[in-house]
């Protein structure tokens, strides 16, 4: 059928239902059993064609199409959602006297006699420091996810949830026998070969408990995004990953890459049955198609908990995610009712925590490094220290207000702990072992690399060097902010070959890259053709990203991947942005008048006029063409301002607001007085009962679309 012209829908209905089994099997053997049945052009080619599929019968377009992850329309807040079963928070162990009195407990509320001869089966996991959250799946489809909250009551985060590529929307079925026992894979293919009966089958009701993580890489990347954009890091991923699945905006989330880990689940249905023990509960989880964490074991007594608390001390800093501890659980499910709860935590479980890991060395020196935007950071060059699996030699200073509490010198003996076990920090000094001839430090008062005066505001806290376009180390900055992979996405063009490319004097702006030529980059010391043409290709593919790539690859303070789409959103074009009015880019939801206020000196800065005219001039894509062809339609809707809150049926918002400015309208996101109409979705937020209390028109999506148009309403 590949290839074929589709003309029917049941033909067509048929075709998309292959499809979104074909593409969500491939991502699970991706993201979950790190296999490859196909190629990635294989993969593209079938999502490509269900894409297609659904332009074409829109009416057949699931919810929870794999097509949907890439973006959800953004919400206005969160839903309060009560969970079914309690999310109770766990008693915790900090040694291994404390696991053994826990099993104590547990012997004695089984009445089992002594410890050492009770033969209990534990199921050990890793601890994720993520954010708990409630999975509700109904016929095999995803129809909500919820924070944790007060364990009674949390949030509805389900649009978020949707954004990660791990989350499946739609489960796989289960290979069950005539008497509910669910078969794995294996079993299954067993059981039919002997000519038993085994039938394929989703639960009525699903209701999955999960951890949703930031990967340490993922965690990394986005630090160092925050800090390029002047924007305040995360301290450590687990805050990163709250941060990201309750933003108002699934669009933000999608870009964070959260990952999920599945560890509980509870199945109502009238055929399957309720796993019996935890670790067949983990089982039905990975064979519904959910990610579990691989490095979970069934271990028997406190002695083997202990042994497997300890191999994974060290060893879980291997892994690209944090773990701060081992979650033990009772395999036996019907224990668990049997030794029941306190008001706070499960007596059937526990979590073994890891205690911080800190160490005490010398701060030998303390340099300072210059970011594209002028920010001079200070960082301390330690003597090289063990710690939490890794060999730590450099940790941030952060400014001159957390030099100047901790009264940290050169020489002094500092205690270092890694923030969430991922950034180096120094926590304190060992004043006992200060040297005699130390002396306070004194903050630059010269920007390290080109000796310009740093200016000191008292409105942020960063010390800036002002000398924005001659300092090497911003140039440097903002060269690699360019081509990277959220801005012009320039694939063979690192750090280093940007260091010998402004060396040689051969770029030293953005617009120099398209200046390069075959010999130019072979003048360089050690360049190879290959290399070289790889490069001169990459650079010509980058004229034509879209504009908010470009947007944010020119480096506006303050001005991020997130913000750059927002402005490309309102703005159809670089000249248009150059032209937009102060108070006119305030008044979108996300900008705000600091920002809007940097946005506008900006394009006022004779440097960045000629960088744009020059990037002109080299044939860089400065409008979306979309845009473009947009302002033909009548215009209609002049002077009128519209508001457009849930989500509709007929088109994206972002098209809606296309159409609005494309007719002479102004299409804001918040509701004001000066809001004309509410453009009303399913599922909408407070802006409804604020437009109501405005009085402002209330239009629902037939009467939007008749207005569009231009029929009376």
């Amino acid at each position: 059928m590949v290839g074929q012209t589709i003309v029917d829908s049941e033909t067509a209905r048929l075709r998309m239902e292959e499809l979104q089994r074909l593409v969500e099997h491939h991502r699970f053997l991706y993201y979950v059993l790190d296999k490859h049945e196909i190629s990635d052009a294989e993969f593209d080619a079938l999502f490509n064609e269900l894409v297609a599929l659904e332009e074409k019968f829109p009416d057949l377009k699931s919810a929870n199409s794999p097509t949907q992850k890439v973006g959800a329309p953004p919400s206005t807040d969160f839903k309060s959602v009560k969970h079914r079963l309690p999310m109770l928070s766990l008693s915790n162990a900090m040694s291994a006297e404390e696991l053994d009195k826990w099993e104590e407990r547990i012997v004695r509320g089984l009445s089992l006699g002594d410890p050492r001869s009770a033969d209990l089966a534990y199921a050990c996991e890793l601890k994720i420091d993520g954010l708990s959250i409630v999975l509700t799946y109904k016929k095999g489809e995803f129809v909500q996810g919820a924070t944790r909250g007060d364990g009674t009551v949390g949030e509805d985060v389900t649009n978020n949830l949707k954004t990660i590529k791990i989350l499946p929307p739609r489960l796989t079925p289960l290979a069950v026998q005539e008497d509910g026992t669910v078969l794995s894979p294996e079993e299954a293919e067993k059981a039919r070969e002997a000519g038993g009966k085994v039938s394929e089958r989703l639960p009525e009701y699903v209701e999955v408990r999960g951890e949703v993580y930031l990967p340490i890489s993922s965690f990394k990347a986005l630090n160092e995004a925050l800090v390029d954009a002047n924007e305040a890091s995360f301290a450590n991923p687990r805050n990163a990953a709250s941060g990201s699945l309750r933003q108002k905006d699934p669009r933000i989330t999608r870009k964070r890459n959260l990952a999920l880990w599945a560890y509980f689940i509870y199945v109502e249905d009238d055929v399957i049955k309720q796993p019996s023990t935890h670790s067949a509960g983990l089982a039905m989880l990975k064979s519904l198609g959910l990610p579990v964490e691989p490095n979970f074991e069934v271990v028997h007594g406190a002695g083997a908990v202990k042994q497997f608390c300890d191999k994974w001390a060290t060893s879980r800093h291997d892994l690209d995610y944090q773990t701060d501890g081992v979650v033990i659980k009772l395999d036996e499910r019907r224990l668990w009712t049997e030794l029941g709860a306190t008001s706070h935590s499960p007596r059937w479980a526990v979590a073994f925590k890891y205690p911080p890991e800190e160490a005490e060395t010398v701060l030998e020196d303390i340099l300072f490094e210059v970011g594209r935007t002028g920010a001079v950071t200070p960082v301390a060059c330690l003597r090289p220290v063990k710690l939490a699996g890794t060999t730590v030699k450099r940790a941030s200073l952060h400014n001159a207000d957390q030099i100047a509490r901790l009264d940290v010198r050169v020489g002094d003996t500092v205690v270092v702990r890694k923030a969430g076990e991922i950034i180096p920090e120094i926590l304190s000094v060992n004043l006992n072992l200060r040297p005699p001839s130390s002396t306070s430090f004194k903050y630059p008062s010269q920007c390290p690399v080109c000796h310009t005066p740093l200016v000191f505001s008292q409105d942020e806290v960063a010390v800036r060097c002002p000398n924005t376009y001659n300092c090497i180390s911003q140039c440097e900055r903002r060269l690699k902010h360019w081509v990277s992979g959220d801005a012009m996405d320039i694939e063979g063009i690192g750090e280093v070959l940007i260091a010998e490319l402004v060396k040689a004097d051969l770029v030293r702006r953005p617009s120099d890259f398209y200046k390069l030529t075959l010999d130019k980059m072979l003048s360089l010391p050690r360049m190879g053709t290959k290399s070289a043409e790889k490069a001169l290709r990459n650079i010509e593919l980058s004229k034509g990203r879209p504009l908010s790539r470009l947007i944010n690859a020119l480096g506006i303070r303050h001005v991020g991947t997130t913000v750059a789409e927002l402005l490309a959103s309102h703005y159809s074009s670089i000249d248009d942005l150059r032209a937009a009015k102060q108070a006119d880019l305030a008044g979108i939801e996300g900008v705000g008048p600091v920002m809007a206020e940097t946005i506008v000196e900006f394009f006022q800065d004779p440097e960045v006029v000629r960088l744009i005219d020059e990037l002109k001039e080299a044939g860089l894509k400065m409008k979306e063409e979309d845009q473009e062809r947009l302002p033909t339609a009548p215009q209609t809707l002049a002077g009128k301002t519209f508001v457009i809150t849930g989500t509709l049926s007929s088109m994206e918002r972002s098209d809606a607001e296309k159409q609005i400015k494309a007719r002479g309208g102004k299409a804001t996101s918040s509701v004001s007085k000066n809001t004309n109409y509410l453009v009303v979705g399913a599922s909408p937020g407070s802006k409804l009962a604020k437009a109501q209390e405005l009085g402002v028109t209330i239009l629902d999506e037939n009467q939007f679309v008749a207005l569009l148009a231009d029929e009376s309403l």
